[in-house]
């Protein structure tokens, strides 16, 4: 991985991106940090990083399509996207929603979506991969063949067993411990 660029996107995340107080993660556990990756994914520089970095994940897992499900997938997913237009690589996004669109075509599974492709389920940040998982269980409704799971940043509290458990390659950018010791090593002035 680009070391120039890791330890760039890694300062932006600390100081963008992570935040020391109490509060509830999407899988209902309590935690005293949260890494709001989409701070730093909505900064132009940052999305340029981590669309480089997250793209070697996509290319060295070996799949043609990327997704995962809204609203935490979205921005890293078109960073990917417009990585690999600017690398000339032919890959495809697509969003999964929460539940079935009730107009239009009614589709569960958005975008670029095409069934039989070697398939990598994409969040920002992954704790225990449980959404990820409800994402994969609608990919494969559809003919997705899920093979890998990739993530910005790995919370480290139980996605690696549960990919593990569900057959996925698991690969992340970082883990939320160095986000937290770049971000104690580098403290924003008050």
């Amino acid at each position: 991985m680009k070391s120039q660029e890791r330890s760039e996107l890694l300062a932006m995340l600390a100081r963008e991106s992570y935040f020391e107080r109490e509060l509830t993660l999407s899988s209902g556990r309590a935690s005293s940090y949260y890494v709001d990756c989409k701070r730093t994914l909505y900064l132009p520089r940052g999305a340029y990083l981590a669309g480089e970095l997250v793209l070697e994940l996509v290319q060295a897992a070996g799949v043609e399509q990327i997704g995962g499900m809204a609203a935490g997938a979205l921005p890293v997913t078109d960073a990917v996207m417009a990585a690999a237009h600017r690398n000339g690589l032919d890959v495809r996004g697509f969003f999964v929603r929460k539940e079935t669109k009730q107009h239009g075509l009614q589709q569960m599974v958005e975008g670029a979506f095409k069934p039989g492709l070697k398939t990598a389920v994409i969040d920002d940040t992954i704790t225990t991969g449980g959404s990820s998982l409800q994402a994969v269980d609608a990919m494969r409704v559809v003919g997705g063949n899920v093979v890998a799971a990739i993530a910005l940043v790995e919370r480290g509290e139980g996605a690696v067993e549960a990919f593990a458990r569900a057959g996925l390659k698991y690969s992340w950018v970082f883990n939320a411990e160095e986000v937290r010791a770049e971000r104690a090593a580098h403290p924003l002035a008050g």
